[in-house]
């Protein structure tokens, strides 16, 4: 193992939550339970789909009724619900298309609205006219995702809910926690959760927008209900368990470098703490809880439009496909997960310039990434690629196999340039899922990875060059 400095390894301790006197005594006693954290298999699976894409609808839209990101605090009537062309299918080929491999469906969001058959309270589809007071949308997206093999994840909004006046998490907008009110509506997101957990089928990701409070925080106790319906789940999140975390901004990009681990306490895993916030851009080194980035974006999030549910005459606001694309390695290629949002319009499609640009951005970056020069696996502080004969690369993609923790901590890529001569091509700290390197276009015969620094012995998952120019 290469050698860690002492100034580096109190650094990591303290970045981890390992807090006291840094006597050799309280650092055994303090490191015990926290580490070295690895990710479930859940979080390896989420991990692996790299890219998602999260569709926002909710009865405002179709009701034309328009608010900055569907912020609309009153109840409005559920026959304005009738978007007559809704086809999930033509969401989830438009997600193919893009190159995701799961999807996210809001399936109550601000307005409380529930999109799926509930006798919870009078307010979602079975009191529209569309389909007869009969559809279900969140089932039609899950079925659409198995026929587009993408995985499927559901969303519920418990911070926001304009029919039972919930607005930062509690009745009365906000003003009450504690009270009656508050224990029927924390039963009722119960509720939903169970229904939306316990009838669609295995979920990859359940996503409680702004997290959900604990019990202790005068919230529902959802949590149980997801693990007892979903254990093989990602859940995001609440104070108790935050499965991967927030990135910290909406622009498309994640630190460098951005490790996997955050800081660990028993009460303290939410984006939302003292204890967290600081780390979500770069994430700390060894830390003790697993919780990844995700990097999201409106995909109408460009020319001042930022912009997750529909207006009208925001099409400009389209991120051009060169800004998705590098989205894409300060996201992925940062050891993160990209997530774009789509719009879905008062009739319940993608709108087709929408349609277009996912499709434009998945074609890019299936382009760079589909033909290899050539690429290996390892073991070891070295990992060596031959190349069949000499050629010019200029990308590489580094993976460790994370199912171990992240465990190399400083890395280069050196090119053979010559018999026995070796230029370096790129440089990096942490590699962890995915490690994306863009270098000037260089004429080798070989690549060899040479790790100076890691915490066990690193696994390399996969080391492959490329040539893009």
């Amino acid at each position: 193992m290469a050698p860690v400095t002492r100034r580096t390894f109190f650094k990591r301790m303290a970045m981890a939550g390992v807090t006291g006197l840094l006597t050799p005594a309280s650092l055994v006693k303090a490191a015990e339970p926290i580490g070295p954290a690895r990710p479930t298999p859940a979080q390896l699976a989420w991990q692996d789909a790299e890219v998602g894409v999260i569709f926002h609808f909710d009865l405002p839209v179709a009701a034309g009724v328009v608010a900055p990101n569907n912020r609309v605090k009153k109840r409005l009537d559920p026959a304005k619900y009738h978007p007559t062309e809704l086809d999930t299918d033509q969401w989830l080929e438009a997600a193919r298309a893009a190159g995701a491999r799961y999807a996210v469906f809001t399936a109550t969001h601000f307005n409380g609205f529930l999109q799926w058959q509930s006798d919870l309270y009078p307010y979602g589809v079975k009191q529209s006219s569309w389909r007869n007071g009969r559809g279900d949308v969140v089932a039609d997206f899950i079925n659409s995702c198995h026929k587009y093999d993408i995985k499927p994840g559901l969303y519920l909004s418990t911070h926001r809910n304009a029919y039972w006046t919930v607005w930062g998490h509690y009745v009365d907008w906000g003003a009450g926690r504690g009270t009656p009110r508050q224990a029927a509506f924390n039963r009722v997101a119960q509720q939903m959760t169970a229904e939306l957990c316990s009838r669609y089928g295995p979920l990859l990701e359940i996503w409680y927008d702004a997290g959900v409070k604990t019990p202790a925080e005068g919230g529902p106790d959802v949590l149980p209900v997801v693990e007892k319906y979903q254990p093989e789940i990602v859940f995001y999140h609440n104070k108790r368990r935050a499965d991967h975390r927030w990135i910290g901004n909406e622009n498309g990009y994640a630190g460098q470098p951005c490790w996997a681990t955050m800081p660990y306490t028993i009460d303290e895993l939410s984006h939302n703490s003292a204890l967290w916030r600081p780390h979500l851009l770069h994430g700390v080194p060894g830390g003790g809880a697993w919780s990844p980035g995700m990097v999201d974006v409106p995909l109408r999030g460009a020319n001042g439009v930022h912009s997750w549910f529909w207006q009208p005459d925001q099409a400009h606001g389209l991120h051009p496909e060169e800004d998705l694309v590098r989205m894409y390695d300060q996201s992925v290629g940062r050891n993160c997960n990209f997530v774009i949002g789509a719009v879905i319009n008062p009739q319940g499609l993608v709108p087709a310039p929408d349609v277009r640009r996912l499709e434009a951005f998945g074609e890019a970056i299936r382009r760079r990434f589909r033909h290899p020069v050539s690429e290996t696996n390892g073991s070891g502080s070295m990992v060596t690629l031959g190349l069949p004969r000499s050629e010019r690369i200029d990308q590489a993609v580094l993976q460790e196999d994370i199912s171990l923790g992240e465990r190399v901590r400083e890395y280069s890529l050196e090119g053979r340039t010559a018999p026995d001569t070796w230029k370096t091509l790129a440089s990096g700290e942490c590699m962890g899922h995915k490690a994306i390197l863009h270098f000037n276009s260089t004429e080798v015969s070989g690549v060899r990875l040479r790790i100076s620094e890691y915490d066990a012995e690193p696994r390399i998952r996969r080391l492959a060059v490329f040539r893009t120019e």
